[in-house]
């Protein structure tokens, strides 16, 4: 058959086309998979080889022909793709240009310096041991001291993250895109992967610069279902917090399997007879060594606030009432989760529930003890952080549930400030939306009789945006505010002044979602954002400023703040938002529906 002059064209303006969309395609791959600046010289000249192949030799040849000259471009760019995977390198202590290098700090395990901010500002240290590595024997061990170092340790990057699951690059970035609309592109600086490891216990801490002295000190734990996470990220890195005269430490803690696995065998082992918290030992050990360590960078050991968010409040809450963290801390910030209910709502389980997960993990692995899956690398036992992402009721760094203690007057802090978001749920529902279709069978699926008609009354929903706005305060109030409210309450039975929040400011990126507050507490948003405004600055500006009164002296309350009065028990909390003062906190008629299906069950 012939071809006409018109097919001829028309196919060469199809070929261009396709050639178009395939570059648009690579340049995307490239960027969210966050390749190397070589995948990036590699596929230009891939591009511009095939136009002249195109050009010289494949134009006017069969459809086959062209066909195989497509599938070969293709196959070069895979092998382009292999050979410019992002690598795997350290996470620079200072982000950008540093200031040099800070003098040397004196510690227990020996000498190190740190790095200056750009402005010269904040000092930073990275990635200090805190206890040993807990590989080969002493995985599923209580931490031991670090071996001291000679010489004078650079602490100018950050250690690896706790072992977990990773994601590839790609969906990163475009979890950054959609979920969080907060995404540099272009920028050549973070084309890497950050690096996990079993090898991970090791703290960071922001200071003022220069020679200070007594200042207070904030210890953060950060969070992720303690499944993932790492505690360099920038929403709630220290140097906001630094400014305002706050010495910030956070730390890397066992993660999944690695910190929460329980077995009979292992708590026979232990000098302690405990099993399933390593991850929450970590964390009291960070502390002890920040009671050690900390007057070396300036910081008063004896005005110590601990905070967390989400698995990490949950976590600070539990050490509130361990009898291993008395002493080690005076106040407690808690943001978007606590395990101080009857029962928990996620985050706890009771030790025979951890040994039956124990046990099963064993059999999936064909191991016949704790021993053999010493043995079983730490990438592949990674997968099971699903099956061991909870603190445990061990008898050891916890007697009894948080709500127990408290009823009898058992607690570690003298102060609390903690809150919840107004969306906490979005993020956790996102594709699990409710409607008119399946709303009653979401309430009747989640609670028993009588519970459920009753929850049904209170939230009547009679159009889809009506159940869909439901369920979403029904799983917030459920999963996260109502620890909030039970800790209140324990805190109000045993004198521990108490100041709670609700956030509620919506902005660019994550608004008030799950985690949505932590840039402003942190006083962390970038200058050059415009996902935030002046409102957004100004909120965090008092937000940073009722946190840094309260880790000094346990109230936020100061000069030019609007007043935030300590909890009284009359339903009422501060709001952060458009709005900054005193308002009727949510869900109560809610609480009460819960509180007696909770205490039925106890």
């Amino acid at each position: 058959m012939k071809h006409t002059a018109n097919d001829k064209k028309s196919r060469g303006i199809f070929g261009k086309v396709l050639l178009v969309i395939a570059a648009v395609i690579f340049i995307a791959i490239l960027e969210w998979g966050k390749h190397t600046l070589a995948g990036w010289i590699l596929t230009a000249a891939l591009v511009a080889a095939y136009i002249i192949l195109r050009v010289k030799v494949l134009n006017g040849k069969r459809r086959l022909v062209r066909f195989g000259g497509w599938l070969c471009f293709i196959a070069f760019f895979a092998v382009i793709l292999l050979i410019s995977w992002p690598p795997v390198h350290a996470v620079p202590a200072v982000s950008g240009k540093s200031a040099g290098v800070t003098d040397v700090i004196h510690t227990a395990n020996g000498d190190l310096t740190g790095v200056l901010t750009e402005d010269g500002e904040v000092e930073v240290y990275a990635g200090i041991p805190y206890a040993k590595p807990p590989v080969g024997n002493l995985r599923w061990r209580e931490p031991e001291p670090a071996e001291p170092w000679e010489g004078v340790l650079a602490a100018d990057h950050f250690a690896p993250m706790s072992m977990q699951t990773q994601s590839l690059p790609i969906y990163n970035s475009l979890r950054q895109i959609i979920g969080f609309h907060d995404y540099k592109w272009f920028d050549f600086s973070d084309n890497y992967r950050e690096p996990v490891s079993e090898d991970s216990l090791y703290l960071n801490i922001w200071k003022p610069a220069g020679d200070v002295k007594d200042c207070p000190v904030l210890v953060y734990v950060h969070g992720g279902s303690l499944q993932t996470g790492q505690p360099w990220y920038q929403d709630y890195a220290g140097e906001g917090l630094a400014r305002e005269g706050v010495i910030v430490v956070n730390m890397a803690y066992r993660l999944g399997i690695f910190g929460f696995f329980a077995d009979e065998d292992l708590a026979a082992e232990s000098p302690n007879n405990t099993t399933g918290n390593y991850g929450l030992l970590d964390q009291i050990f960070a502390l002890q060594w920040v009671q050690d360590n900390i007057d070396s960078f300036g910081g008063d050991p004896k005005n110590v606030t601990l905070a967390g968010e989400s698995a990490g409040s949950a976590c600070i809450s539990a050490l509130c009432t361990s009898p291993l963290a008395k002493g080690l801390f005076r106040r407690v910030v808690g943001e978007s989760s606590t395990v101080t209910a009857p029962q928990p709502a996620h985050s706890f389980r009771m030790l025979d529930e951890a040994y039956d997960a124990g046990e099963n993990t064993k059999e999936r692995f064909g191991a016949a003890s704790a021993e053999a899956l010493r043995e079983v690398p730490a990438e592949k036992l990674a997968a099971e952080m699903y099956s061991h992402h909870h603190i445990t009721v061990d008898g050891y760094v916890l007697a009894e549930t948080p709500y127990e203690s408290y009823a009898k007057g058992i607690h570690n802090e003298e102060a609390q400030l903690h809150g919840y978001n107004r969306e906490e749920a979005a993020p956790f529902i996102l594709f699990s939306q409710a409607n008119m279709k399946n709303y009653v069978q979401k309430i009747k699926e989640s609670f028993d009789e009588p519970y459920a008609s009753r929850i049904l009354d209170l939230y009547p929903a009679s159009t889809d945006e009506e159940a869909k706005r439901y369920w979403a305060d029904i799983y917030t109030a459920v999963l996260f505010s109502y620890g909030h409210w039970c800790w209140e309450r324990e805190a109000l039975e045993n004198d521990i002044p108490t100041y709670v929040y609700h956030f509620t400011k919506e902005n660019g990126r994550l608004g008030s979602w799950h985690s949505g507050e932590e840039v402003y507490l942190y006083g962390n948003i970038p200058a050059d954002s415009k996902l935030y405004d002046e409102a957004d600055r100004e909120l965090s500006r008092i937000m940073l400023q009722y946190y840094r009164n309260f880790i000094a002296t346990g109230d936020p309350n100061g000069e030019g703040l609007p007043r935030w009065e300590a909890s009284t028990g009359d339903g009422k909390v501060q709001e952060l938002g458009l709005q900054v003062g005193e308002a009727d906190a949510p869900y109560q008629e809610l609480y009460a529906v819960l509180d007696e299906m909770y205490l039925e069950k106890q």
